[in-house]
């Protein structure tokens, strides 16, 4: 399996402590040796991305693996305020959520999200994320 650039660092959006470490796990079982950073909601993933607050800024390039249905500020606000920043607009963002919900699928793709994956299609593990992530940063280069 061939490794990420090692320089991008993965940002998991998640609430769902079981799921954040699935992917962990899955991304660590393929030997993905990627910085991955957890943030719970919109509010704390914007503190990393921007620095502001208690978080130090993360380093670029990275990826978000979004989820949509989060307490305090989910993945739509959160796209949002991405979209409109001018430090982050060009930010790639895969959503992946239980949410197969058209509104919501619509909406992710209005914000320029590279993706949008159901959890339950991923089956039961996030080894297929991993695959996916491996692929696509073979034949893609990211913003600086």
């Amino acid at each position: 399996m061939a490794m990420l650039n090692e320089d991008i660092i993965v940002l998991v959006v998640d609430d769902d402590d079981i799921d954040a470490m699935a992917i962990t796990r899955a991304l660590k079982k393929l030997k993905l040796t990627n910085p991955i950073v957890r943030a719970r909601d919109g509010i704390e993933a914007l503190a990393y991305l921007t620095g502001d607050g208690s978080k130090e800024k993360l380093g670029r390039p990275h990826v978000i693996l979004l989820d949509i249905n989060m307490p305090r500020m989910n993945g739509h606000e959160l796209l949002e305020r991405i979209r409109s920043n001018s430090d982050l607009n060009d930010t790639v963002v895969f959503v992946l959520t239980t949410s197969s919900d058209l509104e919501d699928r619509t909406l992710a793709y209005k914000h320029r999200t590279a993706g949008y994956i159901v959890k339950s299609s991923l089956g039961a593990s996030y080894q297929r994320l991993g695959e996916m992530l491996s692929s696509y940063w073979q034949v893609v280069t990211l913003p600086a």
